[in-house]
């Protein structure tokens, strides 16, 4: 069992600039973990210490029991995937291919073996003569993931490697990378700042704001029960709806609604939070109503976003059915589940917890 641990590990540049600060992470052997995050929170930073690219200011990396912050890069056992695949554009994609085995000094029958068993396991062979330049973006992505498993890493660290691609070939890719991490069961470590690869991927995800660690956890724990109002609003698509509240006497006030509720906090100003699909058209006994206006119907095809106007102004976004016909100004009433519902401290930001 390899864990790559970082024990209050911190990046500050020469100017002060501190780019990661005090980051404590395990990641499990065999794990597919995704650092998340907008783009300037220190994700990539983090990954590229992992790799050696980077070196740590404080704070101790570890893979194993060993640690590593000493360690030259190619003797940490880690294969790392660039944003840009970093191709050599005159080698054909055998070349590219072969080019680490040669250097390592692996003999030539062996380079074969593993050569036909990466190009299967990728659909590379129809394109062994070609170069990079001759390859769709999917297929330099394809080569770039192969060139780093003929390496057998301990871990392998992928920077945003789906960034550059299209829509319909980035979710392709998605489900390549899944089927590849079963096949290979080696640690994946994804860098990515669109919340829909980390959900789609991750066996847990950890998302970063302003260089620390905001929370760590399985996908549905942290779009469910997000940490703070910043992790509510970077899941999820269309993400948690917010808005003003106050809690007094055990129940939460908000939109001309009240609804009694068990946290740990004696009252004052809230946030209420609460995602799309926890609203809905059909009143059910269980659902709060709460009076609403139409604002705009987006379809999306198979379904559709209806944003909506509370009393007091704000707008929420809920999920509907594609063929919803309603209007703009329209009244409504929206149904919430109250087991859904979120609370945050207006002030920090943060979950305040349940009894």
């Amino acid at each position: 069992m390899t864990e790559i641990r970082l024990a209050n590990v911190t990046k500050t540049y020469a100017g002060g600039q501190t780019a990661v600060d005090a980051v404590d992470l395990t990641i499990h052997d065999g794990e597919f973990f995704v650092l998340l995050g907008p783009s300037g929170c220190g994700k990539s930073t983090t990954l590229r210490m992992i790799a050696g690219l980077e070196p740590i200011s404080s704070g101790d990396l570890f893979i194993g029991e060993r640690r590593m912050n000493e360690v030259d890069p190619k003797d940490r056992d880690l294969a790392f995937v660039f944003q840009n695949y970093a191709l050599f554009p005159h080698l054909t994609v055998k070349g590219n291919l072969t080019f680490g085995m040669k250097l390592r000094g692996v003999p030539g029958p062996e380079q074969e073996r593993r050569l036909a068993e990466v190009t299967a396991m990728l659909g590379l062979a129809p394109y062994l003569d070609r170069k990079p330049g001759q390859l769709s973006g999917g297929q330099r992505q394809r080569v770039a993931l192969g060139r780093a498993l003929l390496r057998d890493p301990v871990a392998f660290l992928l920077d945003e490697p789906l960034s550059n691609l299209d829509a319909k070939l980035r979710a392709q890719m998605r489900t390549e990378l899944v089927k590849l991490h079963r096949r290979v069961a080696r640690t994946i470590i994804h860098v990515t700042h669109d919340q829909i690869e980390a959900m789609t991927m991750a066996d847990r995800i950890c998302i970063m704001q302003d260089g620390k660690v905001a929370q760590v956890g399985a996908p549905m724990e942290v779009y469910r029960n997000p940490a703070n109002t910043f992790v509510a609003t970077f899941t999820g698509s269309p993400p948690m709806n917010l808005v003003p509240g106050r809690l007094e006497h055990g129940a939460v006030q908000f939109a001309g609604a009240s609804l009694p509720v068990d946290v740990r906090a004696s009252g004052g100003d809230v946030t209420v939070g609460f995602r799309p699909e926890d609203l809905s058209l059909v009143a059910a006994p269980a659902r709060l109503p709460i009076n609403a206006e139409v604002v705009a119907v987006e379809t999306l095809g198979a379904d559709a976003i209806l944003v909506a106007s509370l009393i007091g102004g704000q707008e929420v976004g809920m999920r509907v059915p594609a063929d919803t016909a309603l209007s703009p100004g329209q009244p409504i009433a929206v149904h919430l589940d109250p087991d859904r519902l979120r609370l945050f401290d207006p002030g920090s930001g943060k979950t305040l917890p349940r009894r």
